[in-house]
Order: structure tokens, then C-alpha cells, then sequence
């Protein structure tokens, strides 16, 4: 299996996947520390994460599957949602609360 379709199966295997830098428990960086909390604050718990640092394939190739240059990268019923960013805007507009539910 190549880099794209191990990442289409792990987006398309869980409702809410989360491409960040480190761990749910130990950010690597403060977008992804922030795509935690905002994630947490939405009133979701059950998020699955991969760690982009330990493997160099699916930091590089993520990057290429959402055509986005950024990590973290949120993903909700196997759809591109955006970075934290993004996730902050829909967060302040009550939007990622809607979509996680």
C-alpha cells in the first residue's frame, strides 16, 4: 500500500482523525495543541490522531492528499476540514460543534 491509500485508510476508517505534530497528550507544536483543545471544547473526545513526526511518507504525503501545505489537518467523515485556523473560525461560529456531532 503507498503513502495515499494508507492515508485514505485511516481517514476513511475513523469520523474524526486529526494529522498533527506529536500526540493528543504531548503536542509537538501550538497549531496542534490548539486543534486539540478546540476539538475538546467542541465536545469531542473520540478523535483518532496521527503523529506526522514519526513518519516522514505521511508528513510529506498529507500534505499532497488535502492539497494543503499545513499540519495539523482535520479530517471529519473522511472530508478535508481544514487546519486550526479554520478550525478556530468554525469553532467561534459554532460550525465545528455542528460538524462533530
Amino acid at each position: 500500500m503507498n503513502t495515499q491509500e494508507t492515508i485514505k485508510n485511516i481517514v476513511e476508517s475513523h469520523k474524526v482523525v486529526l494529522f498533527m505534530k506529536g500526540t493528543r497528550q504531548f503536542p509537538q507544536c501550538g497549531f496542534s495543541a490548539r486543534a486539540v483543545q478546540l476539538l475538546q471544547a467542541a465536545g469531542c473526545s473520540d478523535f483518532f490522531t496521527v503523529n506526522v513526526l514519526e513518519d516522514e511518507a505521511i508528513r510529506q504525503g498529507i500534505k499532497e492528499y488535502a492539497d494543503w501545505p499545513t499540519i495539523p489537518q482535520l479530517y471529519i467523515n473522511g472530508e478535508f476540514t481544514g487546519g486550526s485556523d479554520i478550525m478556530m473560525e468554525m469553532f467561534e461560529a459554532g460550525e465545528l460543534q455542528a460538524a462533530l456531532k
